[in-house]
């Protein structure tokens, strides 16, 4: 017999006198978003590579702003996806409304970088290697059959 994953609550759905945080997963309370400049030169799409290569993080493109998004969760947040210091949690996060939160939000971005191979794939049919040179390592050497 399967189960049926419950619909989630739709927000013009929410009961009276009761908080759309008592419904959601705490998307906000699980990565960080910054922007960064757009890149324009081999040095900045290296520089995404590198952040790529550290795990936990993409790079993503919304209305031509390119920013790094670090797939972190918050030391504070509970296992009820409540705050755990939500008395003295930081102003950004008393800044963050459920008016304007991403609770319901599937978005989908201009451009989306989760691999440092999928930014050189990316600077090579944008650009071209002419122009801003190779940012793939050199393919490795075939290894040799061993026989048994």
């Amino acid at each position: 017999m399967s189960s049926l994953a419950t619909p989630r609550l739709l927000r013009e759905n929410l009961p009276k006198g009761e908080s759309l945080c008592d419904y959601c997963n705490a998307k906000c309370c699980r990565y960080f978003a910054l922007p960064i400049d757009t890149p324009d030169c081999s040095k900045d799409f290296d520089y995404m590579r590198w952040f790529l290569l550290h795990g936990q993080a993409s790079v993503f493109v919304e209305d031509d702003s390119w920013y790094l998004l670090v797939h972190t969760v918050c030391k504070h947040l509970q296992s009820d996806n409540r705050c755990g210091i939500y008395l003295t949690r930081p102003e950004i996060c008393r800044e963050y409304s459920t008016d304007n939160c991403e609770y319901d939000e599937d978005t989908t971005y201009d451009k989306y970088f989760e691999t440092p191979e999928q930014v050189a794939e990316y600077v090579e049919a944008t650009y071209g290697q002419a122009d801003f040179g190779c940012v793939r390592s050199p393919e490795p050497a075939i290894l040799p059959i061993l026989s048994v």
